[in-house]
């Protein structure tokens, strides 16, 4: 699992860390739409939702599916802009305009990404061209709601009508929240772009990359990134660039557009309440595994209480020493055991600490 971009031959010029006004738009729509994802922007949101206009706040539902699961590739239009090494505006005005050099095809395939799940990774023809994926994309609104049916209908209709209208949308946001937002943001975010171009300039694209997540990593010698996300995807810098774009409302999401022909980007939080170390989804998943099976439910009853000898467990669950040694293997391997010698007797108990950060451990890989 996990998503890779190809950097062969990838200079340390060709990487950039830019900020993006319209990006952290989405972030912040994303946020007011599901603040359950965001707890530590509860605050925030809530002030921003008491002030919003009536109709504004009408409007933000008629085309939520482009920021409520995830936030669409719209909102990185200078990844989809020709040549692939177009940078992120410096106000959201120049973002837009970047937004409108877009393909009526192009916009219309990040605006449905959600809706139809097109082959985002592969080349194809879209809905404005394929019929059936036109008719699969009017059954999925259906069944979002009537608002979601009438944007689908008129976008697959008119795409340079529902793009004018998106352009007005986030326009009169900006005058509603995101304006005094984004002052009070961006400068916490040119404080990291300055630190990852520091990194970048003298420990070249690896040393910007892994200060990015603990769940990027490098491999120079493969010419490789390897993002850990319960996602799969692949892509590659080729000609063009790599993009590092810092969010301040993003935690725990760590997003990467590796969409077929636009250039790659690392979408990051900045200033999160991220751990050191974070479980890989592997990891996760292994400690989860190990901890549904029926036997070791009941033996971790045992454990968590206080150090059993392999023989004790056998004892008191009935059950030959070999057997629970094989459980007690698979709890150990997950990192869930600690294990201590008391003369010739050696003592298992389960970590609590570890097995109670199981539920934010869980809940940050799956929207990581």
């Amino acid at each position: 699992m996990g998503v890779h971009i190809d950097i062969s031959g990838l200079r340390p010029d060709q990487v950039a860390v830019v900020p993006s006004p319209l990006a952290e738009l989405g972030m912040a729509l994303h946020a007011l739409s599901e603040p359950g994802h965001h707890p530590g922007l509860q605050a925030w949101a809530t002030g921003v939702t008491a002030r919003l206009d009536p109709h504004l706040a009408d409007r933000m539902c008629e085309a939520d599916f482009l920021w409520r699961s995830t936030f669409s590739d719209l909102f990185l239009p200078c990844a989809g802009v020709p040549g692939r090494t177009t940078l992120p505006g410096a106000t959201l005005a120049e973002d837009l305009d970047l937004l409108d050099k877009l393909s009526d095809e192009q916009f219309v395939d990040a605006a449905l990404e959600f809706t139809c799940a097109l082959p985002y990774g592969l080349p194809g023809a879209g809905p404005l061209t394929d019929a059936g994926l036109r008719r699969r994309s009017l059954e999925l609104a259906a069944a979002r709601g009537p608002r979601q049916t009438e944007f689908t209908e008129r976008l697959l209709s008119d795409p340079p009508g529902i793009r004018g209208r998106l352009r007005q949308f986030l326009e009169d946001c900006e005058e509603a929240f995101f304006a005094e937002t984004w002052s009070r943001l961006r400068h916490q975010l040119a404080a990291d772009t300055r630190h990852k171009t520091d990194l970048l300039r003298h420990k070249g694209p690896a040393g910007a990359l892994t200060a990015v997540s603990p769940a990027v990593t490098v491999d120079e010698a493969a010419g490789r990134i390897t993002v850990d996300k319960l996602g799969e995807g692949r892509t590659a810098t080729g000609d063009g660039g790599l993009l590092l774009i810092p969010t301040s409302l993003g935690w725990p999401h760590l997003m990467v557009l590796h969409r077929y022909g636009w250039q790659p980007v690392l979408h990051y939080p900045v200033g999160s309440p991220e751990l050191a170390a974070p479980q890989t989804v592997g990891q996760l998943a292994l400690r989860m595994t190990a901890l549904s099976h029926p036997v070791r439910m009941r033996m971790c009853r045992n454990l968590a209480r206080s150090a059993y000898t392999t023989s004790e467990l056998a004892q008191a669950h009935g059950m030959t020493a070999p057997e629970i040694s094989r459980h007690l293997g698979v709890l150990k391997k997950a990192g869930l055991l600690t294990t201590r010698r008391r003369g010739r007797y050696v003592l298992h108990q389960l970590d609590v600490t570890v097995v109670a950060r199981l539920g934010s451990d869980f809940l940050e890989g799956i929207l990581r």
